[in-house]
């Protein structure tokens, strides 16, 4: 908790993230990239930015970008070219410089989730799409999070109405191409062990009761590219993006503190190329 008594969800991002290796976790991941693939497959442009819980949780990594981006929250050794560490809510890129962004449960752990919604589009150029994805609370994961004692893995984030998300969306001047919800695994580890279907499988598999543990909006910016301008930010937190190649943005920082054992890259410290 933080002083003022708000949860602070970027520091339930390491057991979201470790959440992941569960058989409930990658079982998940599977159909969530399944449903990216499915909106991005058709897609294509200059650069693809993912605005990841971790960058080892990449998603739509077979689309037809130039270059492909991954955000992560907290600095590791082992992070290699292409991923840049930064908190969602002040991406270090500048504005109309991608032509598709992925936010991947953003919302749901994320301290401000209204102003990453509004980096993510700062970022995003006019005519752009964005995929946006999170916990849908009216379904049985939603209830579970109700429920649930502790805040380790999914239950410790939001889980934002899709409703909402949508109208976040529009007042950024987005339209909406298609939203629904997926994923209709009872959340239960035991569950998916089992090869044989859940009632909610049978029941709500074909889509049409918007209960699936998360939501998948597909949305397309409509504010036209603006005119070249000085941007109002410092310069020293903007990475200038090269036209093709890896973002070499957790390489080479001079500047970082340890904290326990162990260094710490602060957004600051993301350096102009």
């Amino acid at each position: 908790m933080s002083p003022a008594g708000e949860v602070d969800y970027s520091a339930r991002h390491d057991s979201f993230e470790s959440w992941f290796q569960t058989p409930l976790g990658r079982s998940l991941l599977a159909d969530q990239r399944a449903c990216v693939d499915h909106h991005a497959r058709a897609l294509s442009g200059a650069r693809q930015l993912q605005v990841a819980v971790s960058h080892r949780l990449p998603l739509a990594s077979g689309t037809d970008f130039a270059q492909r981006v991954l955000t992560t929250p907290n600095w590791q050794s082992s992070i290699p070219d292409g991923v840049a560490v930064c908190d969602a809510d002040e991406l270090p890129f500048p504005g109309d410089s991608m032509d598709l962004v992925i936010l991947h449960h953003t919302a749901d752990f994320s301290p401000h989730p209204h102003q990453a919604l509004r980096e993510a589009s700062r970022v995003l150029r006019g005519e752009g799409m964005m995929v946006l994805i999170g916990f849908n609370p009216f379904s049985l994961w939603g209830l579970r999070k109700l429920v649930s004692r502790h805040h380790g893995g999914p239950w410790g984030g939001r889980f934002l109405m899709k409703s909402r998300m949508e109208d976040w969306l529009r007042l950024l001047d987005f339209s909406v191409e298609s939203s629904g919800s997926s994923f209709f695994q009872v959340p239960l580890q035991r569950a998916v062990l089992t090869d044989r279907k859940g009632v909610m499988e049978r029941l709500c598999g074909n889509r049409f009761l918007p209960v699936g543990a998360y939501y998948c909006i597909l949305a397309k910016k409509r504010v036209y590219s603006r005119l070249p301008r000085r941007p109002a930010w410092q310069g020293q937190k903007v990475i200038t993006l090269p036209g093709r190649g890896a973002v070499g943005a957790s390489r080479g920082y001079p500047e970082h503190r340890a904290r326990g054992g162990r260094a710490v890259l602060k957004h600051k410290h993301v350096e102009e190329y």
